[in-house]
């Protein structure tokens, strides 16, 4: 599907790719990783041909239809689902041309076209999709032009994933979506029968969803079979085999040098030494694998405050009087919480976190503080409002006025600012060094409850897997919302649903909310369920769960065989592509190719078996 050959590219002066070469097969679900600035972005312009190679060559499959997340916002005035269609180029020139040709067998073999690629169903189909991201038949419908960036994005997204592509490119695409949306997108894309290339920081999506990572390493493509948390080992292993082998051999040239110092000057011992020596020139030492320096957060410890921090009983909470957005909010939150606010983006998670922050005030009920407490609030909008021409120095000192450069130089230095990034403006600053620059101005006062509004979107995996290690050994209580679900799974131990202008417990874990949202997905007749499932207990859904199970035994039975046959599949094609991953098979081209068209059979079996899958479920879900 996709050659890249000993690809250079050199940008700025600097040389991102030097003798680059990777392989993809069709079908395969590749994560690109690399560290930020690596040139993962630069690497999908030059597939897709928006830049052109140093040296070397990438070549795609001849007629394969190129699928990529469009990196402009998308504008129009039209219903979004117009603008989901026209991503499907081919249905639309059709579409175009039946209204206008006049020749009998022509306007045959447009509809036989158009049917054979399933154009009269591509409006339910890209529904689907648009649901699966969050909007709803309403938002459908509106005018594409009516909503925010961000909302705009999550459609260029859609429209993305609606194109019959043959090789799909996604940079970053969890970026604007909510945690809801994020766990669609990682079903649908674990269900994607094209050939996918990801670059992403959620180490679930690529855990979840790609058979093989391709990390940028000094300029070249290695490619690592399995997912990242396999990645992770494999590399993990490189580099200790490497320091290994570079101390043995720097042990070897240690004693030879001895060696030829100790006997250089003896007559009878110089011919020994002086081949030493030529031994010594030729030997190559292993170039010792240079890890990035460490991103570290170091949340400073609150004074000790008695519990509860803080109570609300029956709040109400909005932005216009006698409207709220949430009503009879009553929890507390103590000392040890750890919280994460699930639901779909535009339910009030932000709401609420306004108000644990003092940004809202109760419109009706009690909200009670513990005296002297302080809560620390993170957002995403605030690096909008930050000042870009003060360095991070000055922005801490103009709100830390009684600290001094040092203090304000320590306090920095907890949150990876070494003295060189201290001093530059802001404007240069990384997104992910924003977004640590903001929690580390947020902690400047100790606060005893960390309120944060999304905290990883421009976090890369190393800086999430820091804060998560942060967020566990911190003193104070944490509200979160995210839509990372490892930090919601590492972070959090409890989890409240925020849905229908109430705030409830959801009793369950993660894994219970992704099923749950897959199957209302499936059916959308159960848009009320979250909040049902939340309130009851665990007992009658036990007993709900066993009348439902002796009502279809039968057909359980079914769609257990299909789900050990969709499985049988599915352990074959990562077999098949593990084997393809391996570097003795990728250098043996007819092998490669016999494998490749293995892997397209493998597909289509593998599409069958979801169809009779989906039906089973599908008829098990109605007679439930």
């Amino acid at each position: 599907m996709l050659h890249i050959n000993d690809l250079v590219f050199r940008y700025g002066g600097r040389t991102l790719f030097s003798g680059a070469t990777v392989h993809i097969a069709p079908g395969q679900k590749v994560g690109l990783v690399g560290r930020n600035g690596s040139g993962k972005t630069t690497l999908f312009r030059l597939i897709a041909g928006d830049l052109v190679p140093d040296g070397g060559s990438v070549v795609r499959q001849t007629r394969a239809q190129l699928g990529r997340l469009a990196q402009d916002m998308p504008e129009g005035s039209g219903p979004l689902v117009d603008y989901v269609l026209a991503a499907d180029g081919e249905r639309a020139r059709l579409l175009a041309e039946a209204e206008t040709e006049a020749d009998p067998d022509r306007i045959g073999q447009i509809h036989e076209r158009l049917a054979a690629i399933g154009a009269h169903e591509a409006p339910a189909r890209a529904a689907a999709i648009l649901a699966g991201l969050g909007f709803d038949a309403e938002a459908q419908a509106r005018p594409l032009d009516s909503f925010s960036g961000g909302w705009r994005m999550r459609v260029a997204l859609a429209a993305a994933l609606f194109g019959r592509a043959d090789l799909l490119l996604l940079d970053e695409p969890t970026n604007h979506l909510d945690l809801e949306a994020s766990l669609w997108l990682e079903d649908h894309l674990a269900r994607f029968q094209g050939t996918l290339l990801l670059i992403s920081h959620d180490r679930d999506l690529l855990d979840r969803v790609a058979g093989r990572i391709v990390a940028i390493e000094d300029g070249r493509l290695v490619a690592y079979a399995g997912n990242y948390s396999r990645f992770e080992c494999t590399r993990r292993e490189k580099i200790d085999l490497r320091a290994k082998t570079l101390a043995r051999q720097l042990e070897q040239r240690r004693r030879i040098q001895a060696f030829v110092d100790r006997f250089r000057a003896k007559a009878t011992k110089a011919r020994q030494a002086q081949s030493r020596l030529k031994l010594l020139e030729k030997m190559e030492v292993a170039a010792p694998i240079v890890e990035e320096q460490a991103i570290s957060f170091d949340f400073p410890d609150p004074a000790e405050l008695a519990p509860p921090l803080m109570t609300l009983d029956e709040v109400a909470v909005g932005y216009a009087p006698d409207q709220p957005i949430l009503s009879q909010v009553s929890f507390r939150i103590d000392p040890d919480d750890r919280i994460a606010l699930l639901g779909a983006n535009g339910n009030g998670k932000s709401t609420l976190a306004r108000l644990l922050t003092g940004r809202l005030a109760p419109q009706a009920g009690t909200l009670t503080r513990a005296p002297r407490l302080k809560v620390g609030y993170f957002a995403q909008h605030q690096a909008e409002e930050m000042d870009l021409a003060a360095t991070p120095l000055l922005l801490l000192g103009r709100l830390a006025k009684d600290w001094t450069a040092e203090q304000c130089r320590a306090h920095l230095a907890r949150f990876g600012f070494d003295a060189d990034r201290v001093t530059i403006e802001s404007q240069r600053l990384s997104g992910g060094e924003k977004a640590r620059l903001l929690i580390a101005l947020m902690c400047r006062e100790a606060p005893h409850i960390l309120v944060l509004d999304e905290p990883t979107n421009h976090l890369d995996i190393d800086s999430r897997e820091a804060l998560v290690q942060a967020l566990n050994a911190f003193a104070g209580a944490v509200v979160l919302i995210s839509h990372d679900p490892r930090l919601i799974e590492l972070a959090a131990d409890r989890l409240w649903l925020v849905a229908d202008g109430r705030v409830r417990p959801f009793e369950g874990d993660l894994d219970e909310y992704r099923r749950f949202l897959l199957e209302q997905a499936r059916t959308p007749k159960k848009d009320s369920e979250p909040g049902k499932a939340a309130g009851a207990t665990r007992k009658d859904e036990r007993r709900q769960a066993a009348q439902a199970r002796a009502r279809s035994a039968p057909l359980r039975q079914a769609a257990e065989a299909a789900d050990a046959a969709l499985e049988a599949l599915l352990k074959a094609r990562r077999e098949l592509e593990a084997k393809m991953a391996d570097p003795k098979t990728a250098a043996d081209g007819a092998a490669m190719a016999e494998l490749g068209r293995h892997l397209g059979a493998l597909g289509k079996s593998i599409a069958e078996a979801e169809a009779r899958w989906l039906a089973a479920h599908e008829a098990l879900e109605q007679a439930s």
